[in-house]
């Protein structure tokens, strides 16, 4: 949007202003809560819904690459028609998709109301952002982004608090139900205060790159989702999705390099601050979301915890992340490359204290590393961002911000799926590997009956023996995912220290 189409519209007065405002940062308070109130019942989802643990995680990861895929046109969809139709239609849907998960009978259903959740809620956080910046005059941008921040930062922080205890007097169903009146509340405020404007931003779309690109993404997530149950490339399936990608991915790559207005400029490619913020981006998307869905179904089967502890456990990453966005401020001074590294640094330590958690794990050490991770992605976040478009034309940066996002939110949903498949199948080997050494000629094993009264010719005690052999290697499986997260925040130091940091004004 130009500067002369802003100051020509009928701008709003003050106490206007303030008030849209308020319903802008409701609207993208509770999207961003959504994010992580699923998290916390995804144990008690899966128990209703007899899914495994690799089934549970679709709920998480296609909610996100929904998002993803749907994100970049959000620019586009405002400049044809409207803030106002595409915020007051996507928040509709938004809410009854969110009821419909809550009546979902299977999970077949809530995939695809999760999926319909994420898709229509997509476009709320850009558009609510975008308003915020266009309604309120330029020396008032720095107030305003901050009131705007602080409500997406804090949605994550009463979104698991409230969402724990709600699941636990009466059951996760209600988690979703609450998302309709308050889509409700949000929807009337924004159609009683939302101006009719946003068609002045023009933004070119090509919708065959992208519908190319959403074929390929998605047949990508299916291919990681699927592919440990379907045996992988034994599978009719899975080779049909990879065929499927390929192509969809090629002819994706073709248009970028053949068509007068791509998705994906190649040429912005040559930016290397640009080039390398994609690679660290993707990465940091990586590591974003993975502790959120790995820590809840440990806590609740393995440490015994009710859902009300585990939400609040979750919730200090909130926590930190509001602490992370001041100290970023700070941090902000400095050189780009400090407050990524340090970012990634703080990750890499709580994936090490996570690394070494065991089935009896105490609540401050959970709350320690979410106040961490949180810290890091308030650190991480503005440094990189900066750097990364620093030398990104204006022209572009709808763009290139747009891809920008799309890679996050890819790296969420892909390295969710792989670290599902890393506890499922190392759980699986090490079962294996535990149960061999229960036998009579194992002397450790005979200290061990001694101990605990246990033997091998009573049904009741083969039946014990079976749950702690399970236990002890989804704890495992546990803690290899934890060590593939920290060995991921490491991986990243070498991309961070070849950050060109800007030139200072």
């Amino acid at each position: 949007m130009t500067t002369a189409a802003i100051d020509n519209a009928a701008a709003p007065t003050a106490k206007q202003r303030w008030l849209l405002l308020g319903m802008v940062v409701s609207t993208a308070t509770l999207y961003s809560m959504t994010l992580l109130v699923v998290s916390v019942v995804l144990p008690q989802i899966q128990g209703s819904l007899s899914a495994s643990p690799d089934q549970i995680s679709w709920a998480m990861t296609y909610n996100i690459l929904a998002t993803a895929v749907v994100t970049p046109i959000s620019g586009w969809l405002a400049g044809r028609f409207g803030w106002r139709r595409v915020m007051l239609f996507s928040l509709a849907a938004f809410g009854i998709s969110s009821v419909l998960c809550g009546l979902a009978t299977s999970l077949e259903t809530l995939v695809l109301f999760r999926i319909l959740q994420g898709g229509f809620g997509a476009p709320l956080v850009p558009l609510t952002q975008a308003v915020t910046l266009s309604v309120f005059p330029r020396h008032q941008h720095r107030l305003a982004t901050s009131i705007f921040g602080m409500g997406v930062v804090i949605g994550p922080i009463i979104g698991p608090i409230y969402g724990g205890y709600l699941s636990e007097i009466y059951d996760w169903r209600w988690v979703f139900f609450m998302i309709g009146p308050m889509a409700l509340a949000a929807w009337i405020g924004l159609w009683a205060l939302l101006p009719d404007r946003g068609r002045e931003m023009k933004v070119r779309f090509t919708w065959f790159g992208f519908v190319a690109l959403a074929v390929g993404l998605g047949c990508l997530q299916l291919i990681l989702d699927r592919g440990q149950r379907l045996d992988w490339l034994d599978s009719f399936e899975i080779v049909t999705e990879v065929v499927i990608g390929l192509m969809a991915f090629g002819i994706f790559i073709a248009h970028s390099l053949l068509a007068r207005t791509p998705l994906l400029d190649f040429r912005h490619l040559a930016n290397w601050n640009y080039t390398l913020g994609l690679m660290i981006v993707t990465i940091y998307g990586m590591l974003n979301f993975t502790p959120m869905v790995m820590l809840p179904p440990m806590l609740k089967e393995l440490g015994g915890y009710p859902d009300s502890i585990i939400g609040i456990l979750i919730a200090g990453r909130g926590s930190g992340a509001v602490v992370g966005f001041f100290v970023a401020a700070w941090i902000g001074k400095l050189d780009p490359r400090v407050g990524v590294s340090m970012g990634f640094l703080l990750q890499a330590w709580s994936g090490w204290i996570m690394w070494n958690f065991n089935a009896d794990v105490a609540a401050i050490d959970v709350m320690t590393t979410s106040c961490m991770q949180g810290l890091a992605v308030g650190l991480i976040w503005v440094p990189l961002t900066v750097s990364t478009f620093a030398n990104v034309e204006t022209a572009h940066m709808a763009e290139t911000s747009a891809v920008y996002h799309l890679l996050r939110n890819v790296g969420s949903s892909i390295f969710i799926s792989l670290s599902v498949t890393t506890v499922i199948r190392t759980q699986t080997m090490n079962y294996g590997a535990l149960r061999e050494y229960i036998t009579p000629f194992n002397e450790a094993f005979h200290r061990f009956s001694n101990i605990t009264g246990m033997e091998l010719d009573k049904l009741g005690d083969l039946a014990r023996l079976n749950d702690l052999l399970t236990d002890q290697a989804q704890m495992i499986g546990f803690l290899n995912a934890f060590g593939l997260y920290t060995m991921m925040c490491l991986a990243v130091l070498p991309l961070i220290l070849m950050i060109r940091p800007p030139p200072r004004k």
